[in-house]
């Protein structure tokens, strides 16, 4: 690593800490270790200088590249009547040599078709420009097609169009312009003409040159037009629509689903007009979807580069453009879609063994046995190996479990404390994140996932585990990489912090399929790229109503950031679920792609009264005989990219009220499930795409629109679309003894002549559609 390189990582994290800490001091708040960064402080610092994109310079169609005039400016406070707020105002460089440094920068800037759907635009804010060699977020360069978009001069620019969409970029003022295959405004770039003549409300496409050491980001602000919504950005616990919100993509520990913050932040999102954008960094970037200022969405990027992936069409569309460019999710096995039994923590092979045995004595089917932070020595500190004292043969007991139908899943984590055994080792051998004084930038030692010699060491770790027969690791935090910290690769904590997780998530979803040959793992972090990589579950939900909404959003959202799979602590984590809200919750929680109870004990039904016991039996059985249903979807999903728990707009774009509901979802494409979110036992529930849904419970029609709902004996509500077709198998107690040749079609008709249904054998994994007449 060259000391060079190592010096301007370690001064650009410090330069957009340093601004956000000062900006966090002046109102009477220090900054904490990793709490998540708000890149649009940076875009108001009187320190720095500004240039605005103004002028096309040059374009040439035939390869895509161009150049634009930047002109400088400063902010300047301005008062009136008194009100005081900042101007940008013209700027005469006093950069010495005057020869060497223009006034106003040109700049390049690239576009390339890649189909006719999608089209890349990066735009530089440096005469240097290197590709990244250690690219983890996309599956692999994008191949360039420019016979996709046909290219031609206008009288104020360039045109490109396909059979899909247009863009057309305008010289002066220098304007990026989106619209649809019949012409119409999707967005377009802000230039300083979309503000009145006597106050500037909105600062146009700018990127800065920070008064601290020079370093530059980028700002690229479009249009928002009235009425438009904005979903993605991740598993974020917010409203679905981000208009309106400021949405900071930031890897961080937001301690459950119940703020703004977020453990899987996605540089993806897309509008209900139809386009979608990717923006393709790694550093922080913060959205401001008309949160400032109603008629535009800015994002403040930390990166020096506008790297900008633009994908037209309906909201399916965009997901599957999306998840085309960074990977799409191996299919999970079978047995991770059953039932997952924990709590945290079981702390010995007697407890796995006893959980195993009251399971099957109780009938409550279940595939997977959890231990959490307790199956090594220490509570807390992993190191790789069970206990000893409490584990007497722990291969066997993994035998023993497996015979029994269960797999077994571990926990650990990426930091190491100086107690831990293997600190000094990982000191020693130089596989720790660094500070810019080679040391550590913790007390504790955090793996460098871009050291290939760090991967080597933890995988082996790993390895020793699965080879004895454990199914699945459970990977962790993640969220905490130093943001000052140097890596391996040369590269710094501003670039590095939020790769961190996809690093992670991939370093044991490798080892895993090596030696087990199924890619699962159990994550809780996550960047654009992580979806590759299933499974990852909603962090640590309060044991609330609350808790429970946050978490539904958070589902839907990250599903909508092009994830398939996901899972959460059914009930809760933080404290033991009290019994109504746990009962309310069992059924969506079953109803989710992986269902997991876990958290703070009792966990287990069986201390719980008689009646409780038989509704988690239920709700488990439910699960278990839709299998087919369930691994038909998903299998789906794995090919397309699309989530398997959607909000209703997904299948049913032009229903306008689809796009305005966040409290039901659709389970695959034929089952839309209301949870109960309070304590009742009927709701209101809009039933989209006029036509009529029958009740999965009760058996009665209903049509679209609103309506008003009871709950059948489970406390949810579940219908099925008109017309459609579900497999059903009978109840087994875990995957590996579901007797597929028993396997039922039920048929849901109301007006519908036909029914119709996927299917996927696990013996095969071919997916077929089936049609009944």
């Amino acid at each position: 690593m060259h000391l060079r390189t190592i010096l301007f990582a370690s001064t650009l994290a410090a330069s957009v800490i340093g601004s956000y800490a000062q900006q966090k001091q002046s109102s009477g708040t220090s900054y904490l270790l990793n709490q998540t960064i708000d890149m649009s402080q940076d875009f108001t610092d009187l320190a720095n200088t500004y240039f605005f994109a103004d002028s096309l310079t040059a374009f040439d169609a035939e390869t895509g590249k161009g150049e634009v005039k930047w002109v400088r400016r400063q902010l300047m406070p301005r008062q009136a009547f008194n009100a005081n707020t900042y101007l940008h105002q013209p700027l005469k460089s006093l950069d010495f040599p005057d020869t060497a440094y223009p006034q106003d920068p040109v700049l390049g800037f690239q576009i390339d078709p890649i189909n006719a759907n999608t089209i890349r635009l990066r735009v530089y804010t440096s005469k240097v420009v290197k590709d990244n060699p250690d690219e983890v977020m996309l599956v692999g360069e994008p191949s360039v097609n420019r016979q996709a978009w046909k290219a031609q001069k206008t009288a104020n620019g360039y045109l490109l169009k396909s059979a899909k969409g247009a863009i057309e970029i305008q010289q002066h003022p220098f304007r990026i312009v989106l619209k649809d295959s019949q012409g119409k405004l999707l967005t377009q770039t802000r230039c300083w003409s979309d503000n009145d003549s006597t106050q500037v409300k909105v600062a146009p496409f700018s990127f800065i040159k920070r008064g601290s050491d020079n370093t530059r980001s980028i700002n690229p602000v479009f249009s928002l037009q009235p009425g438009e919504k904005i979903f993605g950005c991740g598993e974020s616990f917010t409203p679905l629509n981000k208009v309106g919100q400021k949405v900071n993509l930031f890897v961080t520990d937001p301690q459950g689903p119940e703020t703004p913050d977020q453990y899987k932040p996605i540089p993806f999102f897309f509008s209900s007009r139809g386009y979608g954008m990717f923006m393709h960094t790694s550093a922080p970037v913060t959205c401001d979807f008309g949160r400032t200022y109603i008629g535009a969405q800015k994002l403040f990027m930390a990166d020096e580069t506008m790297d900008l992936f633009i994908m037209l069409g309906e909201p399916k569309d965009i997901i599957s453009e999306y998840t085309a460019l960074v990977g799409r999710p191996e299919m999970p096995p079978l047995w991770s879609f059953g039932t997952w039994m924990s709590r945290i923590t079981y702390f010995s092979e007697a407890e796995g063994r006893e959980v195993a045995k009251k399971l099957r004595d109780n009938k409550i089917p279940s595939d997977v046995i959890h231990f959490d932070t307790g199956w090594f020595g220490v509570d807390w500190q992993c190191d790789y190996e069970f206990a000893k004292d409490r584990f007497k043969d722990p291969e066997k007991m993994l035998k023993d479990l497996e015979k029994q139908g269960f797999h077994t899943c571990l926990w650990q984590l990426p930091y190491f404390t100086p107690g831990n055994r293997y600190f000094n080792e990982l000191i020693d051998n130089d596989l720790y994140v660094h500070n810019q004084q080679g040391s550590s930038p913790y007390e504790d030692a955090v793996l460098d996932f871009t050291n290939p010699a760090t991967v080597k060491w933890y995988q082996e770790k790993l390895a020793g585990l699965l080879k004895q027969g454990v199914g699945a690791i459970k990977v962790d935090f993640g969220e905490g990489a130093p943001l000052n910290g140097i890596y391996h690769n040369g590269r710094g904590g501003l670039y590095e912090h939020n790769l961190y997780p996809l690093r992670y998530n991939k370093a044991v979803s490798e080892i895993t399929k090596t030696v087990t040959g199924n890619r699962i793992i159990w994550a809780r972090s996550a960047w654009a790229g992580s979806q590759r990589y299933p499974l990852h579950w909603g962090g640590d939900a309060a044991t609330t109503n609350t808790g429970m909404l946050g978490t539904m959003r958070s589902m839907l959202s990250i599903g909508l950031s092009g994830f398939s799979f996901w899972s959460h602590d059914i009930g809760g984590f933080v404290t033991s679920s009290p019994e109504n809200l746990f009962g309310r919750w069992l059924p969506f929680g079953f109803l989710t792609s992986h269902s997991r109870i876990h958290g703070a004990p009792p966990t287990e039904p069986w201390l719980y009264p008689e009646k409780f016991m038989k509704l988690y039996r239920s709700a488990a059985e439910m699960k278990y005989k839709l299998m087919p249903y369930v691994y038909a979807q998903a299998k789906d999903c794995s090919e397309r990219g699309l989530p398997m728990m959607r909000a209703l707009f997904l299948e049913y774009p032009n229903d306008p009220g689809a796009w305005l509901i966040e409290d039901e979802y659709l389970f695959g494409k034929d089952l839309l499930v209301a949870p109960l979110l309070e304590d009742t036992n009927s709701r209101n529930v809009y039933l989209p795409g006029g036509k009529k849904w029958i009740d999965y419970q009760t058996g009665k029609t209903y049509s679209s629109g609103w309506n008003r709902i009871e709950a059948g004996p489970l406390p949810i509500i579940v219908l099925v679309a008109d017309g459609a077709a579900i497999p059903h198998v009978p109840v087994a107690q875990h995957t590996g003894a579901i007797k597929w040749d028993k396997l039922d079609w039920k048929h849901y008709k109301a007006d519908a002549k036909t029914t119709e249904g996927l299917l996927c054998l696990p013996t095969d994994n071919k997916l077929e559609k089936k049609v009944f007449k």
